[in-house]
This record gives C-alpha cells, structure tokens and sequence, in this order.
C-alpha cells in the first residue's frame, strides 16, 4: 500500500447557477485541506481534474486551484482528462507521483459546470467523448451511443427492460439519503418501467431513468504517503490501483463485453490479494442503466449475459451481498464529468470510516470503485480500505 486518502470535501451535485468552475474548485480546496488538518503550504503537488470539451469558457484551469491559497504559488499543478473517468485519472497521477518520490501529499480536485451550457451543446461536448467517425451523426448524441449498446444486448440476450428499471429504482432509492445527491426521490420500479409523459423514451430502449442526471458539482482528495497518513486523523489506503485502456472505436471490439472494465478489475483484485466476494460494496459507473448491468458481468458478479440476476435476486440491493452503488450512483448523485470519479472516491472513504450517514453500508470494510470514460474505453479500478 503505497498511499492512503487522508481528507475530502464534496459539494451537493445538481444546477449550481451561483457557482463557477472556479469557485467550486476553490471551495473542495479549501475544505479538503481543513478536513485532513493540514495547510496549502503542507502540499507538495496539485493534480485537477476537468473533462471540459466546451462547457467552461474558462480552459487552462488547472491555475485555478491556485486562487484557493496564495500560498499554493509555484507549486506544480497540472490538469488531467480521461473523458468520464477524467477524476480517477486524476486520482491516479497523484498516486504515481507520491510512488514516485516526488511528493509527500497531493490535493486532487475534480470539478464540472454542465448546467449553464444550452441542451443541444450539452450533447455535443459529451459526444466528443465517443468516437466521431462512427458516432459523430448518432441521434441524441452520447445517449444515442448507449441506446444502440443496449439495443444490441437487448437482441443477443432478450429484453432486459425489467433489469434496467430495477437499476433505477434502486439507485434512486440509494439517493434520498444521499445529501451529495442531485435527485434525492425514491422513483420505484413502476414508474422506471413503464414508458410515460415523465418517463419517455430517449435513446433505442433507454427511457428517460436509464440516464445519468446533467450536473454541476466538484469534490477534492488529500492523498498522501503511508508515513504522513498514519500521522493523521484518518486514513483510507488504496489497497490497489489499475487502468486498462481500450480501442476508441466500437467496432474494434464487442461492445456487450466490456473488456476494458473487465481486465482492470482482474488486474486490481489480484494487485489486492481479494476477490470480488471480499468487498463490502462496489461504487460503479451507471452513466446509462445498460452500463451498470453490463459492468455486472465484467467485474464477475454474474456469468455473461445473465447480469439481470444480480438485479432480480437482490444481490446489488443496499442489504445484498454486493451492495452496488449505496450513494445512488451517477444515476441519482448526478454526473459532473470531471467531477464524478473523484466523488467516488470521496463517498468510498467515507464508508470506510463509517461516516456515510443514511447510505452507509453496515461493516464496511473493503470498497471497490469502476470509473469509466466513453463507452467502456478509459477505465479505472480502485480497492480501498481503512487504515486508520
């Protein structure tokens, strides 16, 4: 274990019409380094995550962790992109610098302001983060993306309709006692079933509660080496790290397998000495319903195509054997971008330490993390434990 996370903040995710990029990063900064107890001048690096792709007019943002504290002047500060796993990637590059001796402890911010840019623009940026020969001219852009991967399993595997709104349902429920989270409403299962003037469809079989939310929103991490975490006042160490990145264009793979995801949970359980049975609770990337279901099956919790009995009998479910998403997931907590991963972890740590308040998982003792970015391209496993 070469790393531990030793402080967090996370703001409420949702429409945040009286921030900015900037001040969002400034306040997670902020109270990420009052939460581990520490001072801008105890930070050794700076690493931000920020997908962008035309929502902020603000570029070259990694400056802006700067305007948290004079005293962060000169200090390296560099911004990192990975599409939706843009805050796992950030999380990643601060671990490589703390093994690679250059730093003791790195603040890790992760930000996104979606809501301020115009629905058909909204679409646009996100397409960019899918392959543009192939997918630039698909209708309801990166939706349109996930609609055609669950219309094709939907026609290798029979109709999973029933899967994807016990998904919802769940992850809706999860979310109202999230106080993170951008839509804290428990839906049910009928109304995610069942197509309506509120419910329609969007994309193939994706109705409107298939679809992760539009967010604003930022968290931050204070990650540091084993030596000063242990001298802090907690500590959740990473137990294991992979990313397995994959081909950009889809028709380079089968998209229904999720290879990507599946290789980097082998490589970090293994890098963990643990098996999936060993978690307490898994945070996923449920960007669509048809994703969640599908990450199932890549992580081996249930056998291909058969990721529906994960749903049916429970298994995902808050008291189940692998609860999946306890914080609602990106489905009820919202999705800003370079925001989410970062959450993730934040939300994990907090489990660990058993200060998750309503969506705290009983015993927690080892959580699991898949973040990803396109469709199952850049993606990233996190095992993480408390160590103190």
């Amino acid at each position: 274990m070469r790393a531990a996370i030793v402080g967090w903040a996370h703001t409420p995710f949702g429409k945040q019409d009286a921030e900015t990029v900037e001040s969002l990063i400034v306040r997670v900064a902020r109270e990420a380094l009052a939460h581990a107890e520490i001072g801008p001048e105890d930070i050794d690096e700076i690493v931000l995550g920020h997908f962008n792709a035309g929502f902020s007019a603000q570029d070259f943002t990694a400056g802006l962790v700067l305007q948290a504290s004079d005293l962060f002047r000169f200090k390296p500060a560099t911004r990192v992109e990975n599409a939706c796993a843009t805050g796992s990637a950030a999380v990643q590059q601060a671990l490589k610098t703390i093994e690679a001796g250059r730093a003791r402890r790195v603040l890790v911010v992760g930000v996104e302001q979606m809501t301020t840019t115009p629905g058909p623009k909204i679409g646009e940026n996100l397409l960019k983060a899918s392959y543009l020969p192939e997918d630039g001219d698909t209708p309801a852009g990166f939706a349109g993306v996930f609609g055609k991967i669950a219309a094709a399993y939907f026609q290798r595997w029979g109709d999973q309709s029933d899967a994807l709104a016990g998904i919802a349902a769940k992850n809706h429920a999860n979310g109202v006692d999230n106080p993170y989270a951008q839509m804290r409403k428990d839906l049910g299962f009928a109304f995610c079933r069942a197509e309506s003037e509120k419910n329609p469809f969007v994309a193939g079989p994706l109705k409107r509660t298939d679809c992760s939310l539009v967010s604003d929103g930022a968290a931050a991490l204070v990650i540091a080496d084993m030596d000063s975490a242990m001298t802090m006042p907690r500590a959740v160490g990473f137990r294991a790290t992979a990313h397995a990145q994959d081909f950009l264009p889809m028709s380079k793979r089968d998209i229904l397998r999720f290879e990507g995801c599946a290789v980097a949970w082998k490589r970090a359980l293994a890098d963990a000495g643990v098996t999936l049975d060993d978690l307490s609770f898994v945070e996923t990337h449920d960007c669509f319903t048809i994703a969640e279901l599908i990450e199932y099956e890549a992580m081996g919790l249930a056998p291909e195509g058969q990721g529906a009995r994960a749903v049916a009998e429970g298994w995902t479910r808050k008291d189940g054997k692998l609860p999946v998403n306890p914080s609602g997931g990106l489905k009820a907590k919202g999705h800003p971008i370079g925001a989410t991963g970062v959450s993730m972890h934040a939300l994990s740590a907090m489990q660990l330490v058993g200060e998750a308040g309503g969506i705290q998982v009983k015993d927690a003792r080892l959580g699991g993390i898949f973040n990803m970015g396109g469709a199952a391209v850049a993606n990233y496993v996190s095992v993480l434990e408390r160590v103190r």
